[in-house]
């Protein structure tokens, strides 16, 4: 199983990278002068830390030594994937927040609450079923959420004939307190989504960068619209 990742974006700052001569992201990540444009993290979830983040954009412009520095990303006449790349770095930058959960875990949080079946896990990369599903979760508390979600999951084992005994398996109790966070902090997470001014980076682990989406635009169709 692989990750779904999600980052809450705010826009302006993604945009102001996007459009800055590429010397300037190369020297301000080098000087850690770029901090102060990140927005301020929500206290509530993980973000990538800054130093990791400048260490990966370093890393990129090593890679790629054929760019043009004086002008921007959105100028750049470069390989689709590569700018791609570096577009995911600078929505990953101008994040405030971040949340990662199993793909195959996504259709237990998200089936019970949009009233349909997904048919294919790649349904979780696109921005409408996000939309979707954050519109539904406005209409639930963030505890008849996770408790939808937790009596779904026991009759679906329950279908399978398993057991929900702890006495019998020692990893209901651990599994239903890690559904419980999950689903909570998912439903706090995209109460910002439809907020003007921010935008929502969908991705997977080990997924082409072009493939990623900012909102409804995969990153090669976002890079192209930039320009």
């Amino acid at each position: 199983m692989v990750d779904i990742l999600l980052y809450l974006v705010e826009r302006k700052s993604y945009f102001l990278l996007c459009h800055k001569p590429l010397m300037e992201i190369f020297e301000g990540m080098k000087t850690r002068s770029l901090r102060d444009i990140r927005p301020i993290i929500d206290e509530n979830f993980h973000r990538e830390f800054d130093v990791d983040l400048e260490g990966e954009i370093l890393e990129w412009f090593d890679s790629n030594l054929e760019i043009v520095l004086d002008i921007s990303l959105v100028d750049q006449a470069m390989n689709v994937e590569r700018k791609s790349e570096l577009a995911i770095l600078f929505a990953r930058w101008c994040s405030y927040s971040e949340w990662r959960c199993w793909d195959a875990r996504l259709f237990l949080y998200v089936e019970p609450i949009i009233g349909r079946k997904i048919e294919d896990v790649d349904e979780f990369l696109e921005y409408s079923i996000w939309s979707e599903f954050a519109l539904e979760l406005m209409n639930l508390v963030s505890t008849e959420y996770s408790e939808s979600v937790i009596s779904d999951w026991m009759g679906r084992r329950e279908k399978l004939g398993e057991t929900m005994e702890p006495s019998e398996d020692p990893r209901i109790l651990p599994t239903m307190a890690a559904h419980r966070l999950a689903t909570e902090s998912l439903q706090e997470f995209l109460k910002s989504v439809q907020n003007e001014g921010n935008s929502l980076l969908i991705g997977r682990e080990f997924l082409n960068s072009q493939l990623w989406k900012f909102d409804k635009l995969s990153m090669a169709e976002q890079v192209g619209v930039n320009r």
